[in-house]
């Protein structure tokens, strides 16, 4: 078996880590939205797990921890899935995204 470096074990923790937070906000989103979250596409989940997974690195874990995503409204859900659409379409950068949902999401915290 091949040996695996402590900087890929890192890399490779750091990605679980941030798939595992994402994956918690998504299931309190879901659960806040009830019924309306069967109205987002897959496409537009993907989109808002890429912009929340991006976020997740930027911010600060306090910070990150401080973020009601039950509080977030449906405009405001649709807003993050429309910027990780622009963001995975290359239409602005990922840190002008980033920027553009920390706005958002500092509003629920």
């Amino acid at each position: 078996m091949p040996e695996v470096s402590k900087t890929e074990i890192g890399r490779r923790f750091f990605k679980l880590q941030k798939e595992k937070n994402v994956e918690k906000a998504i299931e309190k989103i879901r659960q806040s939205m009830g019924p309306e979250w069967s109205l987002f596409t897959h496409a537009d989940i993907e989109a808002l797990k890429y912009i929340l997974g991006e976020s997740w690195v930027f911010i600060d874990r306090d910070a990150w921890e401080k973020i009601s995503f039950t509080r977030l409204s449906g405009i405001d859900l649709r807003e993050l899935i429309r910027t990780g659409k622009e963001a995975l379409d290359r239409v602005i950068t990922d840190q002008a995204a980033v920027q553009k949902a920390t706005v958002i999401l500092s509003k629920s915290s």
